[in-house]
């Protein structure tokens, strides 16, 4: 290597460490095994000769470096991309909520957006590292070395395409306009999460369609006008969805994320023993610009059940009001919620409490705390061949009608009956046979 490669070599090594050391808000992007990996690789190339000791060392690095790429099955460009749009900070977090030209005369402030746009030119250094690193590595260790390929589709987001082909520092009002759409952190990630003592992103969600659902068509189209509603920040309600086993009640709920694929609404499943988290719940939702449903199936409640009092404290308000960003639908197999006995009901003989049915109209009216309940009547039988016909047409089974319809209503009769489900079943069954 002549001399001013040399030098340019320098130079080019020493940009990249100091945009590592100058960073301000984005440091957690090397906080992981794949920065960790690079800082080290950067070190080891700079501190290497062709000496033998020096070669294997770096070699060594580079060789940690690629596995921590491999084992995120993606290119060092595509890894430090996810990071950006994923980042905590105090910029991605505070422009959620401020917006870079709010009207209302809020704004954030003039330093934290200078610090976000050097950030931003020093990660475009970094993202040039494939350019570089191939090479110097090759000429320290005396071979040529593999480098993970960036690919990027046009299906892919329109900010990806940008730090792809741009200058990082000049889209600050790009990026900004991105946390204000997809969330970050765990919002921006996952589109499904579940709560389990803290939050938890659900990679792989139902990918269940709405328009699959047959029958309920009034049911159906409530719960999507007031979802919009919710996505358009205009007053929702909370909903509770009761009826029959198999009647597709959760189906439709988990649907909603399919109907609204490129939308800011997050789906959050809560199970009904994790109701008394809801009070925290909601204070980790606050403010934020996602809207939030937070599910929870199959919703009952046995007397003096601690998880009846939270839920009716979020259904009611408290001091604290609910933040307009969160519905709560329940799904639930009973009308009345909180289970109810006979030996409830007050006798003039009994020496219990005076005012008991209070206490009775307070657990039948449960349910009418939900704004909006939606009935599920179970499927009668040409309801329930018509979704049969509807599943086998869209698995494109050869079966003629009358066969189709014989060995269904067997497969109910054999099974769990007449619903949506049973259909379900049966023609998965088929697709098997």
């Amino acid at each position: 290597m002549n001399s001013s490669h040399q030098d340019r070599h320098t130079a080019e090594l020493h940009q990249m460490q100091r945009a590592i050391a100058g960073l301000l808000l984005y440091q957690d992007i090397l906080d992981s095994e794949v920065g960790k990996a690079l800082i080290e690789l950067l070190q080891a190339i700079a501190n290497g000769d062709r000496s033998q000791g020096n070669a294997l060392i770096c070699l060594t690095a580079y060789g940690r470096f690629f596995k921590a790429l491999a084992d995120q099955n993606c290119s060092w460009e595509e890894y430090l991309i996810d990071r950006l749009l994923q980042a905590e900070n105090p910029f991605s977090l505070q422009v959620q909520k401020i917006t870079l030209g709010d009207s209302t005369g809020r704004r954030l402030s003039p330093a934290l957006v200078s610090a976000a746009r050097q950030d931003l030119a020093s990660l475009h250094v970094l993202y040039t590292c494939g350019q570089y690193i191939p090479q110097w590595v090759g000429q320290i260790g005396g071979k040529p070395v593999c480098w993970l390929d960036c690919n990027i589709s046009e299906q892919q987001h329109s900010i990806v395409k940008a730090l792809h082909s741009q200058n990082w520092g000049e889209l600050v009002d790009d990026l900004a306009a991105y946390y204000q759409q997809a969330g970050v952190g765990i919002f921006g990630k996952y589109r499904a999460l579940r709560w389990q003592g803290q939050l938890w992103g659900i990679p792989h969600p139902d990918r269940v369609q709405i328009d699959s659902l047959i029958g309920y068509e009034q049911q159906k189209a409530t719960l999507i006008k007031n979802t919009a509603s919710l996505l358009a920040g205009k007053p929702a309600l909370n909903i509770l969805l009761y009826g029959g086993k198999g009647t597709g009640k959760s189906s439709l709920i988990k649907g909603l994320l399919n109907h609204y694929p490129d939308s800011q609404l997050r789906l959050l499943e809560v199970s009904k023993s994790a109701t008394i988290d809801l009070p925290l719940i909601l204070d980790q939702l606050t403010d934020l610009p996602q809207k939030f449903i937070i599910f929870i199936d199959d919703l009952s409640f046995e007397e003096d059940d601690e998880n009846f009092k939270a839920l009716k404290v979020v259904l009611e308000g408290s001091v604290t009001a609910r933040p307009n960003n969160v519905v709560v639908y329940a799904t639930s197999n009973r009308r009345h919620l909180v289970r109810e006995y006979f030996a409830d009901r007050p006798r003039p003989q009994d020496a219990g409490e005076i005012q008991m049915w209070d206490t009775v109209q307070e657990k039948l009216s449960f349910v009418d705390r939900f704004g909006i309940t939606l009935t599920f009547e179970p499927a009668d039988q040409p309801k329930y061949l018509e979704i049969v016909h509807h599943l086998a047409t869209a698995a494109k089974l050869s079966l003629s009608p009358q066969d189709l319809e014989y060995r269904a209503l067997q497969w109910a009769t054999r099974h769990n009956g007449r619903s949506g489900r049973t259909a379900r079943q049966f023609i998965d069954y088929l697709i098997g046979e």
